[in-house]
């Protein structure tokens, strides 16, 4: 039984990050974020450029998700909705079970290579094409 309570031990930060990521989208759901004057920050770099980053549209993006609008999550960010958030699950499931393993493994460099990639194409292609 000690092994079992020890399991659980090691998989408290994952579920407190749990809990802040449920305690966002109960915000998200009372806050909308496409009406002006709301509480949410604005994107640093969109307010000091006026280019969009790529993750500009994230939080429009789960606001729309929890309301059960996938088109309109899509049209705030579709990158980030079809790659990145796969990959937040996948990463934290992963995290999870190698906690919950007592094992620690880093992420892989060719993911972090990619993601960068990835962000960057994104970052540069939304702002020419206009998106």
């Amino acid at each position: 039984m000690q092994t079992l309570k020890g399991a659980f031990a090691r998989v408290k930060a994952p579920f407190g990050v749990l809990a802040l990521g449920g305690a966002g989208a109960v915000l998200l759901l009372f806050v909308d974020p496409n009406k002006p004057g709301n509480l949410l920050p604005k994107c640093p770099i969109n307010w000091l450029t006026g280019l969009n980053c790529p993750a500009c549209g994230a939080t429009r993006m789960v606001h729309a998700l929890l309301h059960g609008d996938v088109v309109g999550a899509f049209h705030f960010n579709a990158v980030l909705l079809a790659l990145g958030v796969p990959l937040a699950v996948w990463l934290f499931a992963r995290w999870t079970r190698d906690r919950w393993n007592g094992e620690r493994r880093s992420v892989p460099k060719s993911v972090g290579v990619a993601v960068l990639v990835v962000a960057a194409v994104w970052g540069v292609g939304r702002n020419l094409a206009g998106v």
